[in-house]
């Protein structure tokens, strides 16, 4: 079997090893906090480990919260907008991610995004568009959309940390959500995501929205049964969906993740050998990021030879 192709979500997983990991603990020799680099090398450690991927992507944010989806719901991210504009990212981070792409590099480990797109997008053309299998990693529950089985696309669902992973397929997802893995988005666009800034539909909670695409297969389906007067409602929800119409007819263009972006053209090859060694070593004494930095050299050697096994 061909080894996975591991296409990472950067932002999830580096906001994450940021809060997980406290500043104190992962500082360089003039103090400051390199936390959030030190946590990722070692999620990336425990992936290589773990997955045994034969290639892997780090998708990045060029545009966290594009404009073409403000335009359509206003809401969506504005709690996340930072006083002064952009996104709200803890100053102790921001230095870091640059860093982390600087320590990437020397690895040889690709990271990219796209222009005007979320890494969701890029990790959704990534999805439609690479040989499988393709192992997408990240903790944000709208890319339980991209998961196909019959394409070999599964989720690696990290939201209690990339330790307690839940390897997702379509059966997966839908015992989770009780919704099939292609019917996801229409359901996330029905319930809301007050993460994303999604209102959803007043009154429809989760199970709601559940039963809805179970019985009608999508929202297509359901609006158009909301239109029919012979098409039997529960009190009151028929009235919820019409108060509900104008969301609707854009939420799930929001939701939905690109699949069809022009990626640009690397080799996504897990390198066994850092590419640039002296590099790392240099960033490594710099920063204080020999330990983790070892540990990632020592799995990616380990992942060669066994894939070569």
């Amino acid at each position: 079997m061909t080894a996975p192709l591991l296409a990472i979500d950067a932002p999830s997983l580096y906001f994450r090893a940021f809060h997980g990991v406290p500043a104190k603990a992962a500082m360089a020799p003039d103090g400051t906090p390199v936390n959030a680099v030190r946590g990722f090398l070692d999620m990336v450690t425990t992936l290589v480990k773990g997955r045994r991927p034969g290639r892997l992507v780090c998708a990045l944010d060029y545009d966290w919260r594009p404009a073409w989806r403000v335009a359509l719901i206003g809401t969506y991210k504005t709690h996340r907008v930072a006083p002064a504009g952009g996104e709200e990212v803890p100053d102790e981070l921001v230095p870091q991610v640059d860093l982390l792409l600087e320590v990437l590099d020397a690895f040889g480990i690709v990271a990219y995004g796209v222009d005007g797109n979320e890494a969701d997008d890029v990790l959704g053309t990534l999805a439609a568009t690479q040989a499988a299998p393709v192992e997408v990693v990240s903790g944000d529950r709208d890319l339980f959309q991209l998961v196909d089985d019959t394409r070999g696309v599964r989720l690696l669902y990290v939201g209690r940390g990339v330790a307690k992973l839940e390897d997702c397929d379509e059966a997966a997802v839908l015992a989770k959500y009780g919704v099939p893995a292609g019917g996801y988005a229409d359901f996330a666009a029905l319930r809301g995501d007050p993460s994303d800034g999604l209102p959803g539909v007043a009154g429809v909670g989760e199970k709601t929205a559940a039963r809805l695409i179970e019985r009608y297969g999508s929202l297509d389906a359901i609006v158009a049964a909301v239109a029919d007067p012979a098409a039997d409602f529960a009190p009151g929800l028929r009235t919820k969906l019409e108060a509900a119409a104008g969301y609707l007819a854009v939420a799930p263009k929001v939701v939905r993740v690109a699949t069809d972006l022009k990626l640009p053209e690397h080799d996504l090859t897990l390198p066994a050998a850092p590419r640039d060694p002296d590099r790392l070593l240099a960033l490594a004494e710099q920063w204080n990021l020999a330990s983790p930095c070892r540990r990632l050299v020592d799995a990616l050697a380990g992942n060669a030879a066994g894939n070569a096994g």
